[in-house]
């Protein structure tokens, strides 16, 4: 049922207690002194701590015990027991994290019930845990694009060690994931990924959050404890309030902080990732974000490129999301057809791979049955009066030219659509479009478009005809 230390200077205390908890089926350690106490828990940590305050022939009392028990292992619950027991030894047990507290001679029953609420406390807490990593979007890296590749890459080199890495790039390219996988394939994998939403937590009640409080309500554990041991992910860090700012820039230094309420020095042991869709150097140089902080957080910069720089990926992407969606929701299984693969890959992405997951969630709320998705499912299709016939709609600009510049204007823009969409990749390109690859070679030198040497590595850019 649970592993309980039973921490009294009494031995028949120790005995009673331990003997009446291994009737009802749990297991028991014993120690009489704060040594024995200390041992036990650094060998294993128990599921739960019953502690007496005053221990006789110690070097620490109950007291001091639990400070470095809800500094080191803020998830086991400690139950405090005194003979001597009055209302400032409760107040100061339960400001500094006890469960209960239990004045003796207790009553077997009453003990009984509050060990059953801590124990049940303290599974609910780690399946609360569990439930909120198993919910969490999973650490996959998906894509085969020249520039995807450049990041699983960078991300594969850093996951080992414990550098702190800033993650760039627009909003919705995926950062926190990127953030993730990092976490998932490095050594802390085992331990928690808390994430610090600068912008969502309102700024009188950083400090609180971050740091956590100590008051009438006893101690309340901050994000920085909650992630001890693990990562801490600072999502759109450029949001921080300045003051914050140079707290978070001591913890950094110190790997230290105090509750806010607190004098004693809380130590945690954590690795941060932060993101920013802005330019943190710039505001750095004009005094809106502290110079310190950026360098200490930005140790190992890595950019997440925008869906518009890895078009390659949309198809393969999108298929992940609908297969996730399926298992994750049960909505129908669905693959998307080539005419709506071509379709989002010429789309405009401003709002990136979060853009994309939301347009393939839609697409299987709303779609019809469960072959392929057409290209008149996707929202993009939906907008604007729809031809007749297979007709295509002008544009206002391109009605007004004469038929040898239109041609040579659709050309080009058809043809730079279709290169960006394959990443550069002439070959592909030249398969897609029904043309030989010496053919589309001197169709694109006509039309002045000029492609990177590194095919694949950059988007084709267009040349000015002098």
């Amino acid at each position: 049922m649970g592993d309980i230390l039973i921490v009294d200077d009494e031995r028949d205390i120790r005995e009673l207690v331990a003997d009446i908890l291994e009737d009802e089926g749990y297991t028991c350690r014993r120690a009489g002194n704060s040594t024995e106490c200390m041992s036990e828990v650094e060998r294993e940590a128990p599921s739960l701590m019953i502690l007496d305050i005053w221990l006789k022939d110690s070097d620490m009392d109950g007291i001091d015990i639990l400070k470095i028990a809800k500094r080191d292992y803020p998830g086991m619950p400690v139950i405090i027991i005194s003979g001597h027991g009055n209302i400032e030894i409760a107040v100061a047990a339960i400001k500094q994290g006890a469960y209960d507290y239990i004045e003796k001679p207790f009553n077997i029953d009453q003990l009984m019930v509050v060990i059953g609420r801590a124990m049940e406390t303290s599974r609910l807490r780690r399946e609360n845990v569990e439930l909120r990593r198993r919910d969490a979007e999973p650490p996959v890296a998906v894509g085969s694009s020249p520039a995807f590749r450049t990041l699983k890459s960078a991300l594969d080199k850093v996951t080992k060690s414990n550098g702190r890495v800033m993650l760039t790039g627009p909003a919705g390219s995926g950062k926190e994931l990127a953030a993730r996988y990092i976490h998932a394939n490095s050594g802390r994998a085992d331990h928690p990924f808390v994430t610090v939403g600068a912008a969502a937590i309102e700024p009188d009640r950083m400090e609180e959050v971050l740091f956590g409080r100590e008051g009438e309500r006893g101690v309340e554990p901050g994000l920085l404890e909650q992630a001890d041991g693990g990562v801490l992910f600072f999502d759109e860090v450029a949001d921080m309030p300045m003051g914050t700012q140079s707290k978070i820039l001591r913890v950094l230094v110190d790997q230290a902080f105090a509750r806010v309420g607190g004098t004693e020095k809380i130590r945690v042991d954590i690795r941060v990732i932060s993101s920013t869709n802005r330019d943190l150097a710039a505001l750095a140089a004009d005094g809106l974000f502290r110079q310190e902080l950026y360098h200490r957080l930005a140790v190992v910069p890595i950019e997440v490129p925008a869906l518009e720089e890895r078009r390659e990926d949309i198809p393969e992407l999108a298929a992940f999301f609908l297969d996730m969606f399926n298992k994750t929701q049960g909505l129908p299984q669905r693959t998307l057809g080539g005419e709506a693969q071509a379709v989002l890959q010429t789309m405009s992405w401003p709002g990136n791979v979060r853009q994309l997951k939301n347009m393939m969630e839609r697409a299987l709320i709303l779609g019809e049955g469960r072959g392929e998705i057409s290209a008149a499912e996707l929202p993009q299709a939906e907008e604007g009066p729809q031809p007749e016939g297979g007709r295509v709609v002008l544009s206002g600009s391109l009605a007004t030219l004469p038929l040898r510049e239109a041609r040579e204007l659709f050309e080009r823009e058809y043809l730079l659509t279709q290169i960006n969409r394959f990443g550069g990749n002439i070959s592909r390109t030249a398969n897609f479009v029904g043309m030989e690859r010496s053919a589309l070679h001197r169709k694109l030198k006509s039309l002045g478009v000029v492609t990177s040497p590194r095919q694949g590595t950059r988007p084709v850019a267009e040349q000015t005809a002098g």
